[in-house]
């Protein structure tokens, strides 16, 4: 399967077997049709003989096949019977000039050829009764037998599947196609047949083409990962094995310039890693002990030590190859509305047809081999080549392109939504901000200075992995003062944390626990108040003699979140909207660093669901942005859900419609106007081919158009919509 009009096929041979044509899911990139959960029960060689009646093969599709090799195959043989009737049809036509003085003059014709130029009356004679239609002059049977022969190549792939939509009773493009090249070999126009013959099986050919360069672009995308993994065992030895075998926990090396072949945790060594392939990040990203790398990234100039977490077939590639791959089943609006058109369209133009051919004869003395050519003129006219094939290439293109931006799109019915958005809201922590708290302030008191208050913090939570904890630790490092733990630290349980260090006893812990140990005096307490009114978190260290200071910690907004939403405005979305499960104190300072338009704090995620629900009925078209599992039923009650620090998180991408693999929000912009990009090109592409149709279809009533004009105008077209929805796979512009 190579051919979008070919689903349509399907879904009406297997459809009725398993409930519904709405119970199976296809995959043109990979010649792959699923029957999904809900679809009847219903045995597999019952599949394989419905299948074969439609003139296609079918076998059961096995984890990780690829159906390269068969595409290849076809395609191929399409090109050999296209160019084979292509030269046959100027065989045909040298054959008639060779032969126009008479059989007698062939032989010395095609013996001489330096007298070839001499005849130019008799080519021009010849190609201007060649492309007039009826000439009423008698064939030679060697040119009849040259455009026969172009006839039956051309009609190599259609034929078949015009006899098997024949005995189904469904008329489709091959059936239009073989029943209009009959006709004209019926009433003795066999230049026009064997034309038309060629230039269907060319746009079958484009077809083929087009679907094929956006699978290899695809392939060329996703398929990143060595095969091979260098493995280091217990004693140190280093040896190749497949990355297929490779299990979790495997320790591998990587040297400078390698692609990683499995997801994994840095166990040694430094170096930066290119992620552009799975996060669309355009700068290498700082690689250390116990930082994540994923499979198909690239590594720059250090040699890093790294312990599998993942097996070949679940790495973060491996997903993004199969939902990519299963992607183009769930098919997009615009598709589904050509499918529909093309269904009613076709018959009814036959019917048309057939009243072109009968109703002037009959009643308005019109001649009937006159009629019943321009009703095959009619017919070939009505062949929906170019409108069926002009959606699905631009969709396909558009999935390929927003995923080497590092925007993962699961399926063409997603890629319309974000054009029609009128509202967004955001989940806050991890999305609008950085997700993880830094240090915001260090103030010292009792005549302490800033370094010393870091290093007796520090001392005390050199040993804890409280995400505060890091923060003041980063902090601390990057202000360059040495680091020591403390002694005969003790943990209390929601209150802090004590250590002995340098010979003094001190303690660690919140405001409420300083409250508790009574030593909080008047310009501390102004300043602590000060600091968590401006939404940042505040930890206290003191001895028992008093409080040497107090440090700040607080969640940031991302860089440039706030001309990122400003991008989104200008795109036409109208609201902006954060919804959080932290207090209005944080929330409202958040906001007001930020500039977003409604505020939604301290939510449990039922109360997220139920403002999301309200801002559907407000606003139409609305988009939910969350980091993952928490904010799934928002992400799931929203018209789009798009998903944010995926690359830990299986359940997000399961979640998720779209998932922004670099948790890149400047994305978005990119992604709404590439939404719109995508529609318009489907839309030029829809009008174009109708346009076309209709003219020619006024045309051929007039008696003007021919066959070959007709077929070539619709090869045309084709080859035009083909090419307008390729543009797609070129981003027009990635910036904010």
């Amino acid at each position: 399967m190579d051919c979008a009009e070919e689903v349509a096929t399907l879904k009406s041979a297997i459809g009725p077997l398993v409930g519904g044509g709405d119970k199976l899911a296809f995959d043109v990139l990979n010649g792959r049709m699923t029957l999904l959960p809900d679809a009847g029960p219903v045995a597999e060689k019952t599949i394989i003989k419905a299948v074969a009646k439609t003139g296609m093969k079918a076998r059961r599709w096995q984890a990780g096949q690829k159906q390269q090799d068969d595409a290849t195959r076809l395609h191929r043989s399409k090109t050999v019977y296209t160019t084979l009737s292509g030269l046959l049809i100027i065989a045909g036509m040298v054959i008639h000039i060779a032969i126009a003085g008479g059989f007698g003059d062939a032989q010395t014709f095609l013996s001489h050829p330096e007298n070839w130029s001499l005849n130019w009356e008799v080519i021009a004679e010849y190609l201007t009764s060649l492309f007039n239609a009826h000439t009423q002059q008698a064939i030679p049977l060697p040119e009849k037998i040259a455009f026969g022969l172009a006839v039956i190549f051309g009609g190599r792939h259609v034929v078949v599947k015009a006899f098997y939509a024949l005995k189904r009773l469904r008329a489709d493009m091959n059936l239009l196609m073989t029943v209009a090249v009959i006709g004209a070999m019926f009433i003795n126009e066999w230049f026009e047949a064997a034309t038309v013959s060629f230039l269907f099986a060319l746009s079958l050919a484009i077809e083929s083409w087009s679907i094929g360069r956006a699978r290899h672009a695809v392939e060329a995308l996703l398929d990143l990962a060595p095969s091979t993994v260098r493995v280091k065992d217990e004693s140190g030895q280093e040896r190749m094995v497949p990355a297929a075998e490779v299990s979790i926990g495997t320790r591998f090396m990587l040297a400078p310039g390698d692609k990683i072949p499995l997801d994994g945790e840095v166990i040694a060594g430094f170096s930066s890693v290119n992620q552009a392939p799975i996060t669309g990040e355009s700068i290498p990203v700082a690689k250390q002990v116990g930082d994540e790398v994923f499979a198909g990234c690239i590594n720059s100039e250090g040699t890093l030590e790294i312990r599998s977490t993942k097996l070949a077939t679940d790495t973060t590639l491996a997903q993004i190859t199969r939902l990519v791959g299963e992607a183009h089943g769930k098919r997009a609006e615009a598709e589904q509305w050509v499918e529909k058109f093309a269904r009613v369209y076709t018959p009814v133009v036959m019917t048309l047809a057939l009243a072109v051919w009968v109703i002037p004869p009959l009643f308005l003395a019109g001649d009937w081999s006159e009629w019943l050519y321009r009703a095959l003129v009619l017919l070939v006219i009505a062949c929906p080549c170019a409108l069926v094939i002009s959606t699905p290439v631009s969709i396909v293109a558009a999935l390929a392109s927003a995923a080497r931006q590092g925007i993962l799109i699961k399926g063409g019915i997603y890629i319309e939504t974000p054009a029609h958005l009128n509202a967004i809201a955001f989940d806050k922590t991890g999305t609008l901000t950085r997700g993880e708290p830094i240090v915001t302030g260090v103030y010292p008191f009792n005549g302490h200075s800033e370094a010393e208050l870091l290093s007796r913090a520090a001392a005390l939570e050199a040993r804890s992995n409280h995400p505060l904890a890091k923060a003041i630790l980063q902090y601390t490092e990057n202000q360059g003062v040495s680091v020591a733990s403390a002694d005969n630290v003790t943990v209390l349980p929601g209150k802090g944390i004590t250590g002995l260090f340098n010979g003094t006893d001190y303690w660690l812990g919140s405001r409420r626990y300083l409250l508790e140990r009574s030593q909080e005096i008047p310009e501390i307490s102004a300043k602590a108040i000060a600091l968590e009114q401006s939404g940042q978190t505040v930890i206290a260290i003191g001895s028992e003699r008093h409080i040497c200071g107090l440090i700040a910690v607080a969640d940031q907004p991302r860089a440039e979140i706030k001309s990122i939403l400003q991008s989104l405005r200008q795109t036409g979305i109208k609201h902006l909207v954060m919804l959080t499960g932290d207090n209005q104190v944080t929330a409202n300072n958040i906001a007001a660093q930020i500039g977003i338009d409604e505020i939604h704090a301290e939510l449990l995620p039922a109360d997220k669901v139920e403002i999301v629900s309200q801002m559907v009925e407000q606003y139409g078209q609305v988009a939910m942005i969350g980091d993952g599992v928490n904010d799934a039923p928002a992400l799931g009650r929203a018209n789009l859900g798009i998903a944010m620090g995926v690359l830990g998180s299986d359940a997000a991408i399961e979640i998720a419609d779209i998932a922004l693999m670099g948790d890149d929000l400047s994305k978005l912009p990119w992604l709404i106007r590439h939404s719109k990009r995508t529609l318009s090109i489907i839309r030029q592409n829809i009008i174009f081919a109708l346009t076309i149709k209709a003219a020619f279809a006024v045309l051929a009533f007039a008696g003007v158009a021919t066959l070959w004009e007709a077929i070539a105008a619709d090869t045309g077209a084709s080859l035009l919509v083909v090419a307008n929805g390729l543009r797609l796979l070129k981003p027009k512009n990635t910036a904010i």
